[in-house]
């Protein structure tokens, strides 16, 4: 993990800073945004967008559209780097954008979701990955009118600033 650029309130934060291409997690807190996935529709009340082939997100750190979802099909193109959304495997068929960098500055991270994963012992390369199963509950819980936030953090950071950001205990944490 690195220190990200969400709703954190650190002064000078301890170790690495998110960088584009670190293939680091942003450590802090962030809001949720868009869900997306493979289906016209899903079971969510977040904001939803279903992907198609030409759907992607620009990493592209000198483009105006960096760390965007934009339709490349439809949006003038003036970046050399993105990542396409609809894949030929299931890590996107649900998932939702991880608010980190946003309003975007350049090279500090792009494109940060919340997906299926790979495996439960096979690393991202900077998102947060979960069992199919999981996105499925996190989908048909969170509620936009709640302002759901996600808080990721080393567990040593955590417990240092859990005082500081009104945070509850690990183990309330893994009670719930």
């Amino acid at each position: 993990m690195a220190w990200g650029k969400g709703l954190n309130s650190i002064e000078a934060p301890q170790g690495p800073i998110k960088q584009e291409g670190d293939g680091k997690a942003p450590a802090g807190i962030f809001k949720l945004g868009t869900a997306f996935g493979y289906d016209p529709d899903a079971d969510t009340r977040l904001p939803y967008l279903a992907l198609t082939p030409t759907i992607e997100c620009v990493d592209d750190s000198q483009s105006k559209r960096y760390n965007q979802l934009v339709d490349g099909a439809t949006v003038a193109r003036d970046w050399n780097s993105s990542e396409r959304m609809r894949r030929n495997d299931d890590l996107y068929r649900q998932g939702i954008v991880i608010e980190h960098n946003t309003p975007s500055s350049p090279a500090a991270g792009s494109c940060i979701f919340f997906h299926i994963w790979r495996g439960p012992t096979l690393p991202t390369r900077g998102c947060t990955a979960m069992d199919p199963a999981d996105m499925a509950r996190l989908f048909s819980w969170l509620d936009p009118r709640q302002s759901p936030l996600l808080v990721q953090l080393p567990e040593v950071q955590y417990e240092q600033l859990r005082g500081h950001w009104g945070l509850p205990s690990v183990e309330q944490c893994n009670r719930r």
